[in-house]
C-alpha cells in the first residue's frame, strides 16, 4: 500500500476498512479479492497474508460492522434495553451497503459479535431469564433484525419503476383485496417504522412471557477447582 509515493505495510485494518468502502460503493456481489487488492493498489497476495480467503475477510468485515453494539446501556428497564440493542443492530447493518447480508452470511463470531450477544444475555438474565432461554431469545432478536434489514436493503436495489402489482399480474396469481392493501402498506411505509412495529411486538411478547412463565432454576455452574 502506498500513500503519496511512500510504500507502507498493508495492515489488516486497512483491508477491512477498504472492504467496507467497496461494499458501500459496489455492493457485496461485486466484492472479490482481486477487485479489493486493486482498490488498495497492492498485489492480491498481500491480502492473503491477512485473510486466507474471502470468507475469512467477510467474517472480519461483519464483526467490524457490528462494532459498538455491546457498548454500555443506559440505566433503563430491561425491555427498553432490549429495544436499544435491536435498534443499535439495525442502525449498524444499514450503515453499510449489504451490511445485513454480510453479517447474516457469516458464522465465525468475532469479538464485537460476542460482546453484543453477551450484553443481550446479561440483560435478559438480569430480568430473571435462565441462560439457555436468554440465548434463544437473543438469537431470535438478532434473527428478526437481520431478516428485516436484509429485506430492507434488498428493496433499495429494486429499480425505481418496480411495480409489485404488475409483477403479480404477470405471474397469473389472483390475490385477495386484503393482501393487496396489506402489501401496499408494506411497500409504502418507512422501513424504520415497520422495523419498530415488529420490534415492539417482539418485546411485548417477551414481557408477556416474563409475566406469565413460572421461574425456572438454570443457574450457571461453577466449574472451577
Amino acid at each position: 500500500m502506498s500513500i503519496k509515493g511512500v510504500s507502507m505495510p498493508l495492515r489488516k485494518a486497512d483491508v477491512v476498512q477498504e472492504a467496507l468502502r467497496f461494499l458501500d460503493a459496489e455492493g457485496l456481489d461485486q466484492l472479490t479479492m482481486r477487485k479489493l487488492s486493486a482498490a488498495l493498489n497492492v498485489q492480491a497476495g498481500a491480502l492473503y497474508r491477512h485473510f486466507p480467503n474471502k470468507e475469512a475477510l467477510l467474517d472480519a468485515v461483519a464483526d467490524k460492522i457490528v462494532e459498538g453494539i455491546g457498548s454500555p446501556l443506559p440505566d433503563l428497564p430491561w425491555p427498553e434495553q432490549i429495544r436499544i440493542l435491536g435498534s443499535r443492530l439495525r442502525t449498524a447493518l444499514v450503515s453499510h451497503g449489504d451490511g445485513a447480508r454480510v453479517v447474516g452470511g457469516t458464522f465465525a463470531p468475532g469479538p464485537n459479535t460476542l460482546i453484543g450477544s453477551d450484553l443481550a444475555i446479561q440483560v435478559l438474565c438480569g430480568a430473571g431469564m435462565p441462560p439457555d432461554q436468554a440465548a434463544w431469545t437473543t438469537f431470535a432478536l438478532f434473527y428478526y433484525v437481520l431478516g428485516h434489514t436484509i429485506e430492507e436493503q434488498a428493496q433499495l436495489r429494486l429499480p425505481p419503476d418496480h411495480d409489485w402489482r404488475a409483477r403479480t399480474e404477470r405471474l397469473g396469481i389472483e390475490l385477495s383485496p386484503q393482501y393487496a392493501a396489506a402489501f401496499d402498506a408494506l411497500t409504502g411505509t418507512d422501513p424504520e417504522e415497520r422495523f419498530d412495529y415488529g420490534l415492539n411486538i417482539f418485546i411485548i411478547g417477551l414481557c408477556h412471557l416474563h409475566a406469565t412463565q413460572p421461574p425456572r432454576e438454570a443457574a450457571v455452574r461453577d466449574t472451577s477447582p
